[in-house]
């Protein structure tokens, strides 16, 4: 019998969704998709948008709602990339491939700042991007907090220190899909977007409420008449899905269930840590998101990626310059989490 493949490459979920939005799922009115929302009749967006207001406690007007965060990004970058001649956008060194792929759609140039690794983890080189911004002039500046591969986030103190540095004529896109693994105190994002006019915060429920495929993005603007531009934009004039609005909701009121899968996942990040970070020329390094990036020795690629392989187990195994010796391990289940640390174990006691 072929075994069922663990997929820990994607940083997908792989855990159950919580009994709340089940029972969205299954006790859904189906007639709803009969008609549109009316909620616009109030002068709201959705049901959603109008439950994150009051949670974040920010104005609904702010609220962005998107086909996942990945669809917000789109749309923030290809809005202020075509609005005037600067078409300049920088990202972190190491960072999802898809910031640069959204800004070369629009004819728009990335230009990398600095990521540096430390002594158990990775940090933005503040006076770098500092001279940089000074410099170049970016439109934009996209700051992924956690950043993805690198496990690396900001505090709300150095978000805030950021902020501070960039001037009012560059956009500050900040991608906190991984935000809520460490994080519970969300108050930040509100002074933040209160204070600064130019920044936009983009968040998700594919990770830390492991719904990846119902694709449900949201965010917060700054508050001004450019950002008031960008949400007629982004935002739906006759609402959204009603069934995802929904479950988005639910998930949102089931707190205590994602904060234990949470629980298993810093587990993880301590057995890994306490386990791996032992072997000779492994490190693993300190991480805020739901997965962990490794350091192997390179002689090792080819014997780890046949004991994953013959496990029926898939992590990232990187190819890219600076970042090519260093597997990316989603966090999973804790009986996955353990195999995942003995295969890595049995393979080098083997070599």
């Amino acid at each position: 019998m072929e075994n069922k493949t663990n997929y820990l490459d994607r940083n997908e979920f792989n855990f159950e969704p919580s009994q709340r939005v089940k029972d969205v799922f299954r006790n859904f009115d189906i007639g709803n998709f009969c008609f549109y929302t009316r909620i616009y009749d109030r002068g709201k967006k959705s049901i959603l948008s109008e439950y994150l207001s009051e949670i974040y406690d920010i104005d609904e007007s702010q609220v962005l709602l998107g086909y996942g965060a990945e669809d917000l990004l789109k749309m923030s970058i290809h809005f202020f990339l075509t609005a005037g001649d600067n078409r300049t956008m920088l990202i972190p060194k190491f960072s999802w491939w898809y910031y640069k792929s959204i800004a070369s759609e629009v004819d728009g140039e990335t230009v990398q700042y600095p990521v540096y690794e430390t002594e158990d983890s990775f940090r933005y080189d503040m006076d770098e991007l500092r001279s940089m911004i000074e410099r170049l002039n970016p439109r934009i500046l996209l700051i992924a907090s956690p950043n993805n591969p690198t496990g690396n986030g900001l505090t709300p103190e150095e978000l805030t220190d950021m902020m501070d540095m960039v001037p009012e004529t560059t956009i500050v896109v900040v991608d906190e899909a991984y935000a809520s693994f460490v994080n519970t105190d969300t108050s930040y994002v509100k002074r933040l977007v209160e204070k600064h006019p130019n920044m936009i915060v983009c968040r998700t429920f594919s990770k830390f409420y492991g719904l990846p495929g119902l694709r449900l993005g949201f965010g917060f603007t700054g508050k001004s008449e450019l950002m008031e531009r960008f949400g007629r934009y982004a935002n739906k004039y006759l609402g959204y899905d009603r069934l995802s609005e929904e479950m988005g909701i639910a998930a949102l009121q089931s707190e205590d269930h994602y904060r234990e899968v949470a629980q298993v996942m810093d587990e993880a990040r301590r057995m890994y840590t306490e386990e791996l970070g032992a072997l000779p020329g492994f490190k693993v390094y300190r991480s805020v998101a739901n997965f962990i990036l490794i350091k192997y020795p390179i002689a090792f690629k080819e014997a780890l990626q046949k004991a994953f392989a013959e496990e029926s187990y898939k992590v990232k195994f990187m190819d890219e310059p600076d970042l090519n010796s260093h597997m990316r391990i989603t966090l999973g289940r804790r009986e996955q989490n353990r195999r995942v640390a003995d295969i890595i174990l049995n393979t080098v006691s083997a070599l």
